[in-house]
């Protein structure tokens, strides 16, 4: 009787553990079946979900020049502005209305950004970078164009040479691009104190140069090349001097960018597509660019390249004429204080 009720106890463990085991091989069958079908639902769930993290506020404002008070973007934002994924992308993540305004010059950009109406600025490295050395609270997201050309104008029985210069008046908008490449060459040419520079916006400078007001004026893309074609001459020009070209950026404000630490590369996603995209159909960007500026097509293509748009936030080139111009509007006191690159751009 023990012996028998031994072996129904052996007998009862080996059936008990054979079905265990079958229940755990069902088990782990269905839940790698389970699995397998489930994970691109998950994948599709998950992304869904880091979209859903990400949630910028409603109204988006952003501020760029238009020397001729145009209200489209010129740029490769300009692009991805007309093609409608500018908006329809940043949707994704909140954003309802945007606001865009245009200025004539940096400085009145920066007034905007200390008054609290902007949250996004592209303009000039001048005007950026005075503004960040005088306490404007940015950040830098990218350097959306590089080696941009200045055209020194004069009139055709005017100055041949700069050292014609000498003793008169040239002029050019204050606190841009331009300004720190004319400043610059006079001090190149040892002019600097034989020669008055004014402040006048380009649209007001081909009157004064026909008055015999200014012996010359400094002119910026699209201003240039038009004036250039009005049968006015250059006698320099910013292309001659790498060192004085200038640079296009964007910046954010800190207070944004705090609050929306992930708008950066949002921005600068669509910055790249649309990069990409102008360079596979430049004349589209050419005639857009000119429908956008209001200058003709071929005074938009002499004024820049194509390749003058990098694909990547902070190309070398870009970085290195920012800091130049930095440390040179540094070294003649015409920005407040010095800061590193590093510090200003965004993390």
């Amino acid at each position: 009787m023990k012996n028998r009720t031994w072996k129904q106890k052996v007998g009862l463990r080996f059936a008990g553990t054979l079905l265990l085991s079958a229940l755990l091989i069902g088990v782990t069958a269905c839940g790698a079946k389970e699995k397998q079908t489930s994970a691109p639902a998950a994948n599709a769930s998950s992304t869904s979900a880091a979209q859903g993290e990400i949630k910028l506020p409603e109204t988006l404002r952003i501020g760029f020049i238009s020397a001729n008070n145009n209200k489209t973007i010129t740029g490769p934002e300009g692009w991805a502005q007309s093609k409608g994924y500018l908006e329809s992308e940043l949707k994704k993540y909140g954003v309802k209305e945007f606001k865009y305004f245009n200025f004539p010059n940096g400085p009145n950009l920066n007034e905007a950004v200390t008054a609290g109406t902007l949250d996004v600025g592209i303009y000039g490295d001048t005007p950026a970078i005075n503004g960040k050395a005088a306490g404007l609270k940015t950040k830098l997201i990218n350097i959306s164009q590089i080696n941009m050309n200045v055209w020194l104008v004069a009139k055709p029985d005017g100055p041949k040479t700069l050292a014609d210069l000498k003793g008169k008046k040239v002029a050019t908008s204050q606190g841009s691009y331009m300004s720190r490449y004319l400043i610059s060459l006079l001090k190149e040419q040892g002019l600097e104190n034989d020669v008055k520079v004014l402040h006048l916006l380009p649209a007001d400078g081909e009157a004064a140069l026909a008055r015999g007001d200014i012996a010359a004026y400094a002119y910026p893309t699209g201003f240039g090349p038009l004036i250039l074609k009005k049968g006015y001459v250059a006698i320099d020009e910013a292309s001659k001097h790498p060192d004085l070209l200038g640079t296009s950026l964007t910046v954010v404000t800190e207070d944004y960018l705090k609050a929306n630490p992930a708008f950066p590369k949002l921005w600068n996603d669509i910055r790249t597509r649309a990069v990409k995209e102008i360079r596979a159909n430049s004349e589209e960007y050419f005639k857009l660019y000119a429908d956008g500026s209001g200058y003709p097509v071929d005074v938009v293509k002499a004024s820049f390249q194509i390749d003058q748009w990098p694909e990547e936030a902070f190309p070398a080139k870009g970085l290195t004429l920012v800091n130049a111009t930095k440390k040179f509007l540094v070294d003649q006191g015409l920005a407040k204080k010095d800061f590193t690159q590093d510090e200003w751009i965004a993390k």
